[in-house]
């Protein structure tokens, strides 16, 4: 349940319909489901293998266990380097976005949308986010109970967040989807987010696309961050790896469709833009909200209670990694550790919260955010394929597959053959596009 509650998370409602909506919608959805079955299911899979064979809840140590055992160089570490540095770097700005989101909240609850007109209401958004000093209290907060969570221990804390959280936040995500698809229906807003989501125009893709779905797949799913390498290491023996890989990444995905349902036909019922990056769900999505009257404010407050049972649950997981590195490498406890870890996230996390200009770019996470999620996760995901396809030894992933020979052969051969050609091109095409490109 950890797992999919790492899986399942802010990625998917925030960044899914944002960077869905900015790059073609059906188009960029597409290539998003091949990197989910050919890409992240077989990285899940070696994060697993890896974490559960290297029997250490540090990711570095894990990954120097296997290399050992494997009679291959301890380097293959630095895999697991970049993916805790990345998912490290991600949990900081993480927690701003969700800063905005528990705001939004209480504003919704406030019924503080009341009356305004679509100026004003973004105007609302970009005024609170480059307002730092508005966001810090928010930022606080949410930064402060991920890391008492993550204090609390994967069983006590991860997997109590994940068994209360995924219930109510699969109950109000299908609900809030049947709600705007049946709603919508009437004025065309469903038909056409129907045709957006789902009617391809294979004349959008491209490069820039294809790395904005790779990205968003590991970033959604959670895997080139050392999450899952941690996680490995709590699977007891009777899980089968190959099929607790498949059922994660097909739940994310799952997921994000379902929240792309909840989100478009609302989007276009009001003639909104799907184009508007980060202002779909800080900014077109509350202005929809506002023009529903009485039920407006309702509506509003539990989508993004909904999102923020999704944040809690990411965010205690991208920073467990960290933690168990800082607990096993100075000999911490778990709880003083999560208190060092979470000191820094937050340090580094203002970065994201001052950030920001006056007229609300926020040019700070941006930029994080581009980084890890189009170089720093695909990096890691490469290098975990080609050290368990070609240089983990057979007897370690034999043992590990026992129980499902024939699913994990079949993931092996994408593992080894696929997805680091899939990763490699799109990693390059991101690289230049984006550093080298005049």
């Amino acid at each position: 349940m950890a797992a999919v509650g790492s899986s399942v998370g802010l990625g998917n409602l925030w960044r899914f319909s944002s960077e869905a909506g900015s790059n073609g919608g059906a188009a960029f959805i597409l290539i998003y489901l091949l990197a989910v079955v050919f890409v992240c299911i077989p990285v899940l899979m070696s994060e697993y293998l890896v974490g559960r064979a290297g029997s250490s809840a540090n990711a570095i140590d894990s990954v120097a266990e296997v290399a050992i055992q494997s009679k291959v160089t301890k380097n293959w570490t630095l895999l697991s380097w970049v993916g805790m540095v990345a998912g490290f770097m991600i949990v900081t700005f993480y927690c701003v976005v969700a800063a905005w989101v528990v705001r939004y909240i209480f504003k919704f609850i406030g019924n503080d949308f009341a009356g305004l007109e679509a100026d004003a209401v973004a105007g609302v958004f970009v005024n609170f986010i480059s307002t730092p000093m508005q966001v810090l209290p928010w930022f606080l907060l949410f930064a402060v109970l991920t890391i008492w969570l993550v204090s609390r221990g994967v069983n006590r804390g991860i997997e109590m967040a994940a068994k209360i959280l995924m219930p109510v936040f699969f109950v109000l995500l299908v609900g809030l989807a049947i709600f705007a698809v049946v709603s919508n229906i009437g004025n065309g807003g469903t038909g056409q987010a129907l045709n957006f989501l789902y009617t391809p125009d294979f004349s959008k893709i491209n490069g820039g696309v294809a790395s904005a779905a790779l990205g968003q797949a590991f970033f959604s799913v959670g895997i080139g961050s050392a999450i899952m390498i941690t996680y490995g290491s709590y699977l007891p023996q009777n899980v089968s790896i190959p099929k607790a890989s498949v059922i994660v990444g097909l739940t994310d995905t799952a997921v994000a469709l379902i929240a792309g349902l909840a989100i478009f036909p609302i989007v276009f019922a009001f003639g909104l833009a799907p184009g508007s990056g980060a202002g779909l769900f800080f900014i077109t999505l509350p202005n929809a909200f506002a023009s529903m009257g009485a039920a407006g404010p309702i509506i509003g407050a539990a989508f993004f209670f909904l999102a923020f049972f999704a944040a809690i649950t990411s965010s205690v997981s991208l920073l467990e990694p960290s933690v168990a590195f800082v607990s096993e490498r100075f000999k911490m406890t778990k709880a003083k550790a999560a208190w060092v870890a979470g000191s820094v996230m937050i340090a580094v996390g203002l970065i994201s919260v001052f950030g920001v200009n006056p007229g609300g770019d926020t040019y700070a996470l941006d930029a994080i955010d581009t980084f890890t999620g189009q170089v720093m996760l695909p990096l890691a995901g490469l290098l975990i394929v080609l050290f368990v396809g070609w240089r983990v030894d057979k007897a370690i992933i034999a043992t590990e597959f026992a129980d499902s020979r024939a699913l994990g052969n079949i993931l092996l051969i994408l593992t080894r053959f696929v997805a680091p050609v899939f990763v490699a091109v799109v990693l390059v095409s991101s690289v230049y596009g984006a550093y080298f490109a005049s």
